[in-house]
């Protein structure tokens, strides 16, 4: 696998080269600062470019011209990356040597159109297009609670700390949903391109020199920019008395949240030990939460802990019964206390590393993975797959102690059951 990397002004282009796949992915990543109230109007952008555009006016004519690329694919996803929403438009389609030659080409011409020819007339967004995409996202944002786990780690991110870019709803807010116009669209949509940092990775088997040429063909964009906030977010210490909310809702089952600030870390930390310490305090069935809490004690129905080493936060989430709810929250609290004081096996730490490295092998396994690694690389500056593991294979037990003394345990969140599981 050969990575290339061309910084094109106004863009940065990124190439993976490798004939491990028959397809090629191309991923346009446009990135700014997270603002709270611009959310929902990024989210119905990005749908809304999937409806039609100047050549293609209808979502029906687009999927025909996709199945003539070959059932090129074209999706697009936003995401918050610490400080900045991160939008995402990714075509797959087949390598031109199982199709023919300048499908590639068509391809990536059909992915500059949605993006860059959108269905405008008189500085306006099609309306029509618009209220079928309003609908839909409120029909999704009035069914939020259909998934209580994620339900309960949003919640869980507003009680934690309402100011910051943690607590912000990546669904967005049904109050801004409205205040939508077709106008007020299309002056975002030009925002997004004339400010918006870009980011453009392509993997898969190709001619490098033609590739290039084909991006800046149909990749005209012009403004240079310079990076206006770092991506990791600022430390929040740990308050000194732990903060409980609760909500209910009609389950038979309880899920419960807990917000953990990570404080004092260095990059090493964050990067190394701290994420041996999470495998093994709720990172999977060998963990002490799951075999402590879930298989010993019985106490819950699903148990696990995850590391956001850019928001420097650890979350456990559960589905518990709510009568367990308090035995469950002490149960958590003595296990996180046993790694601080160093009551876990090498063994433990061997587990650890090995489910690690198992998950940095997937990764060659999926062009969306690869690219991730290498926009982690980009934005976070964090270290090569090869350095990642040597560094990882030589984390002590002690380093792992020192980097889980500075998790506290800070804002706890039920989501409570009342529905009884006989009603």
């Amino acid at each position: 696998m050969q990575y290339i990397k061309k910084d094109l002004g106004s863009f940065k282009l990124h190439l993976i080269k490798t004939n491990k796949f028959k397809t090629i992915t191309i991923r346009a990543v446009f990135h700014t600062p997270i603002i709270k109230e611009d959310i929902t109007i990024r989210n119905v952008l990005t749908d809304i470019l999937l409806q039609s555009s100047k050549e293609y006016e209808s979502k029906r004519d687009l999927t025909i011209k996709a199945e003539e690329l070959y059932a090129a694919d074209i999706t697009t996803n936003n995401q918050r990356v610490g400080n900045y929403i991160v939008s995402s438009f990714i075509l797959q389609t087949l390598n031109d040597k199982y199709t023919e030659i300048g499908n590639l080409e068509e391809s990536i011409k059909f992915l500059s159109e949605i993006i860059f020819n959108p269905d405008i007339s008189n500085q306006r967004f099609n309306s029509e297009k618009l209220d079928i995409v309003k609908n839909n996202a409120t029909v999704a944002l009035n069914s939020l609670k259909e998934d209580a786990s994620s339900y309960s780690l949003m919640r869980l991110a507003e009680a934690f700390d309402k100011t910051s870019p943690i607590s912000y709803r990546l669904t967005g807010y049904l109050e801004d949903l409205e205040k939508i116009t077709p106008e007020t669209l299309y002056k975002y949509y030009n925002n997004m391109i004339e400010n918006d940092f870009v980011d453009i990775f392509v993997i898969g088997e190709f001619d490098e020199t033609n590739l290039t040429q084909t991006i800046k063909k149909y990749f005209k964009l012009r403004t240079l920019k310079k990076q206006k906030a770092p991506y990791c977010l600022d430390i929040r210490k740990c308050n000194r008395k732990r903060l409980f909310a609760k909500e209910t809702i009609e389950n038979a089952q309880s899920k419960l949240a807990i917000a953990c600030p990570v404080n004092n870390i260095s990059d090493y930390e964050r990067n190394y030990p701290m994420i041996l310490a999470n495998l093994i305090l709720g990172g999977g069935t060998d963990s002490k939460l799951f075999k402590e809490v879930r298989e010993k004690n019985s106490l819950c129905y699903t148990i696990h802990s995850f590391f956001n080493k850019i928001d420097n936060l650890l979350v456990i989430s559960a589905g518990i019964d709510r009568a367990n709810a308090s035995k469950t929250i002490d149960l958590i609290s003595h296990e996180l206390n046993s790694i601080k004081k160093g009551k876990f096996s090498e063994k433990d730490i061997t587990v650890a590393k090995e489910f690690y490295h198992t998950a940095q092998e997937e990764i060659e396994e999926n062009e969306n993975r690869i690219i991730n690694e290498y926009l982690s690389r980009e934005l976070l500056g964090t270290d090569p797959k090869e350095i990642r593991i040597e560094k990882m294979n030589k984390v002590t037990k002690q380093e792992i102690i020192k980097a889980s003394k500075k998790i506290g345990m800070d804002t706890v969140f039920l989501l409570e059951g009342v529905k009884n599981e006989e009603d």
